[in-house]
Protein backbone atom coordinates (compact mmCIF):
# COMPACT_ATOMS: atom_id res chain seq x y z
CA UNK A 1 0.00 0.00 0.00
CA UNK A 2 1.39 4.04 -0.98
CA UNK A 3 0.58 6.88 0.28
CA UNK A 4 -2.11 7.69 -2.68
CA UNK A 5 -3.92 4.79 -1.75
CA UNK A 6 -3.88 5.28 2.37
CA UNK A 7 -5.17 8.73 1.10
CA UNK A 8 -8.11 7.40 -0.84
CA UNK A 9 -8.98 4.71 2.25
CA UNK A 10 -9.08 7.68 4.93
CA UNK A 11 -10.91 9.96 2.50
CA UNK A 12 -13.47 6.89 1.18
CA UNK A 13 -13.86 6.24 5.39
CA UNK A 14 -14.43 9.73 6.37
CA UNK A 15 -16.43 11.18 3.36
CA UNK A 16 -18.30 7.39 3.21
CA UNK A 17 -18.90 7.51 7.08
CA UNK A 18 -20.53 11.29 6.81
CA UNK A 19 -22.67 9.87 3.94
CA UNK A 20 -23.62 7.05 6.03
CA UNK A 21 -24.87 8.79 8.96
CA UNK A 22 -26.85 11.52 7.01
CA UNK A 23 -28.52 9.23 4.96
CA UNK A 24 -29.83 6.67 7.69
CA UNK A 25 -30.51 9.32 10.47
CA UNK A 26 -31.92 12.57 9.44
CA UNK A 27 -34.82 14.40 7.21
CA UNK A 28 -35.13 14.02 3.56
CA UNK A 29 -33.33 17.41 3.00
CA UNK A 30 -30.29 16.42 4.81
CA UNK A 31 -30.37 12.74 2.65
CA UNK A 32 -30.41 14.43 -0.80
CA UNK A 33 -27.50 16.81 0.35
CA UNK A 34 -25.63 13.65 1.47
CA UNK A 35 -26.47 12.09 -2.38
CA UNK A 36 -24.59 15.20 -3.73
CA UNK A 37 -21.61 14.51 -0.60
CA UNK A 38 -21.31 11.30 -1.89
CA UNK A 39 -20.67 12.14 -4.94
CA UNK A 40 -18.17 14.88 -4.08
CA UNK A 41 -16.25 12.00 -2.26
CA UNK A 42 -16.27 9.47 -3.86
CA UNK A 43 -14.39 11.48 -7.28
CA UNK A 44 -11.46 13.20 -5.15
CA UNK A 45 -11.06 9.26 -3.81
CA UNK A 46 -10.69 8.17 -7.60
CA UNK A 47 -8.36 9.94 -8.28
CA UNK A 48 -5.94 9.09 -5.86
CA UNK A 49 -6.92 5.28 -6.65
CA UNK A 50 -5.94 6.07 -10.47
CA UNK A 51 -2.27 7.29 -9.22
CA UNK A 52 -1.97 4.68 -6.84
CA UNK A 53 -2.74 1.88 -8.97
CA UNK A 54 -1.37 3.80 -12.14
CA UNK A 55 -4.70 2.98 -13.95
CA UNK A 56 -5.91 6.17 -16.09
CA UNK A 57 -9.06 4.21 -16.46
CA UNK A 58 -9.83 5.31 -13.22
CA UNK A 59 -9.63 8.76 -13.82
CA UNK A 60 -12.18 8.16 -16.56
CA UNK A 61 -14.84 6.95 -13.81
CA UNK A 62 -13.86 9.96 -11.29
CA UNK A 63 -14.74 11.92 -14.72
CA UNK A 64 -18.33 9.87 -15.55
CA UNK A 65 -18.61 10.39 -11.82
CA UNK A 66 -17.99 14.88 -12.20
CA UNK A 67 -20.70 14.56 -15.08
CA UNK A 68 -23.25 12.23 -13.58
CA UNK A 69 -23.38 13.14 -9.86
CA UNK A 70 -24.31 16.73 -10.23
CA UNK A 71 -26.99 15.57 -12.21
CA UNK A 72 -28.63 12.98 -10.22
CA UNK A 73 -29.04 15.36 -7.60
CA UNK A 74 -30.60 18.05 -9.95
CA UNK A 75 -32.96 15.40 -10.67
CA UNK A 76 -33.86 14.48 -6.92
CA UNK A 77 -34.35 18.47 -6.35
CA UNK A 78 -36.55 18.70 -8.98
CA UNK A 79 -38.57 15.22 -8.27
CA UNK A 80 -38.59 16.31 -4.41
CA UNK A 81 -39.13 19.93 -4.87
CA UNK A 82 -42.80 19.76 -3.16
CA UNK A 83 -41.13 17.90 -0.15
CA UNK A 84 -37.96 20.47 0.03
CA UNK A 85 -40.06 23.44 -0.24
CA UNK A 86 -40.55 23.69 3.61
CA UNK A 87 -37.20 22.87 4.33
CA UNK A 88 -34.28 23.30 2.50
CA UNK A 89 -31.42 21.87 3.20
CA UNK A 90 -28.34 24.33 3.20
CA UNK A 91 -25.10 22.01 3.17
CA UNK A 92 -22.86 24.84 3.32
CA UNK A 93 -20.32 23.54 5.47
CA UNK A 94 -19.95 20.18 3.42
CA UNK A 95 -19.87 21.30 0.33
CA UNK A 96 -17.20 23.98 0.74
CA UNK A 97 -15.01 21.50 2.66
CA UNK A 98 -15.64 18.87 -0.23
CA UNK A 99 -14.72 21.51 -2.69
CA UNK A 100 -11.83 22.25 -0.53
CA UNK A 101 -11.02 18.78 -0.59
CA UNK A 102 -11.50 18.56 -3.84
CA UNK A 103 -9.19 20.77 -5.22
CA UNK A 104 -6.03 19.79 -2.61
CA UNK A 105 -6.47 16.13 -3.95
CA UNK A 106 -6.60 17.18 -7.73
CA UNK A 107 -3.79 19.92 -7.42
CA UNK A 108 -1.69 16.89 -5.67
CA UNK A 109 -2.51 14.49 -7.93
CA UNK A 110 -1.55 16.96 -10.80
CA UNK A 111 1.76 17.56 -9.23
CA UNK A 112 2.33 13.91 -9.18
CA UNK A 113 1.41 13.55 -12.70
CA UNK A 114 3.41 15.94 -14.24
CA UNK A 115 2.53 18.26 -17.61
CA UNK A 116 0.55 16.39 -20.19
CA UNK A 117 -2.43 15.70 -21.35
CA UNK A 118 -3.30 13.45 -17.90
CA UNK A 119 -2.70 16.44 -16.32
CA UNK A 120 -5.46 18.62 -18.62
CA UNK A 121 -7.90 15.69 -17.53
CA UNK A 122 -7.32 15.86 -14.05
CA UNK A 123 -8.01 19.98 -14.16
CA UNK A 124 -11.05 19.38 -16.53
CA UNK A 125 -12.08 16.28 -14.05
CA UNK A 126 -11.20 18.31 -10.61
CA UNK A 127 -13.10 21.45 -12.51
CA UNK A 128 -16.29 19.23 -13.10
CA UNK A 129 -16.37 17.79 -9.28
CA UNK A 130 -15.96 21.02 -7.66
CA UNK A 131 -18.31 23.09 -10.00
CA UNK A 132 -21.01 20.25 -10.01
CA UNK A 133 -21.02 20.62 -6.24
CA UNK A 134 -21.68 23.82 -5.60
CA UNK A 135 -24.51 24.35 -8.56
CA UNK A 136 -26.13 20.99 -6.68
CA UNK A 137 -26.03 21.86 -3.14
CA UNK A 138 -26.89 25.74 -4.39
CA UNK A 139 -30.22 24.06 -6.08
CA UNK A 140 -31.19 22.43 -2.80
CA UNK A 141 -30.60 25.17 -0.74
CA UNK A 142 -33.15 27.50 -3.12
CA UNK A 143 -31.36 27.90 -6.32
CA UNK A 144 -30.31 31.23 -7.10
CA UNK A 145 -32.34 34.29 -6.37
CA UNK A 146 -32.04 36.13 -9.52
CA UNK A 147 -32.59 33.31 -12.07
CA UNK A 148 -36.10 32.36 -9.80
CA UNK A 149 -37.18 36.14 -10.04
CA UNK A 150 -36.55 35.85 -13.99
Amino acid sequence: MNGWIAAAAVLLAVGGAAVVWAVSSGPLPRRVAAQNLATSVAGPSLLLLAQGYSRSSYVDLALLLALLGPVGTLVFARLLAADLADARPVPQGPTWVTAGVGAVVVAVVCAGVGPGRAMVKLLVTGALLIGGNLVASRSLAGGFQQVRDG
